[in-house]
């Protein structure tokens, strides 16, 4: 498999998984390697100023979704799951027009998936030691009572939502195709 289709994809374990490791195995892979690659990937060749354009008032910029996956990831997983305060403040996410650059958010999104990616690796090592229960537990992130299983699917569906969104501004604004897949090796299957 060619070096750039590997980064999008995860290759089956070693020995099966039961399926709440497996899942939660993906979970971790499609947020903290693929679609954070996917991002990064679609930013490098962004000014600041394209990342915080918006095409109208009744939009958001690129920006606005970066700090809006942060929020949700944080409130969601950080804090719902893994049981910190939540301390956010939705509204500011899409209010925000240039408060950080290209780095900052970045960096900021690379923080929140490390926490997350923390969290969800406890979860992970209780699930193998506890089998399914811990994905059973009742959270209430932004005060929907759900299970960790809903929260955890809800943030990484989220995740990808967004990711989509980030690439079409980012072709919009810049006039040029993100290329994360080598189209040549894609075609001689």
């Amino acid at each position: 498999m060619p070096a750039s289709q590997k980064l999008y994809s995860l290759a089956p374990p070693d020995t099966p998984l039961p399926a709440a490791r497996a899942l939660l195995r993906h979970a971790r892979f499609r947020l903290r390697e693929d679609y954070l690659a996917k991002i990064n990937l679609t930013l490098v060749a962004l000014s600041d100023e394209q990342i915080w354009w918006r095409p109208n008032a009744a939009s958001n910029s690129i920006g606005n979704l970066l700090l809006h996956l942060c929020g949700n990831a944080r409130q969601w997983i950080v804090a719902g799951v893994g049981g910190v305060a939540d301390v956010r403040t939705r509204a500011a996410e899409f209010a925000a027009q240039g408060s950080l650059d290209k780095q900052g958010l970045l960096a900021l999104l690379e923080n929140t998936l490390a926490e997350v990616d923390g969290v969800l690796d406890s979860v992970e090592r209780e699930v193998a030691q506890h089998s399914d229960a811990p994905l059973e537990r009742v959270i209430a992130p932004q005060g929907f009572p759900q299970t960790v299983l809903d929260a955890i699917f809800h943030v990484v569906e989220h995740f990808s939502y967004h990711t989509g969104q980030i690439v079409s501004l980012a072709k919009q604004v810049s006039g040029q195709p993100t290329r994360f897949y080598d189209e040549r090796a894609l075609n001689q299957e």
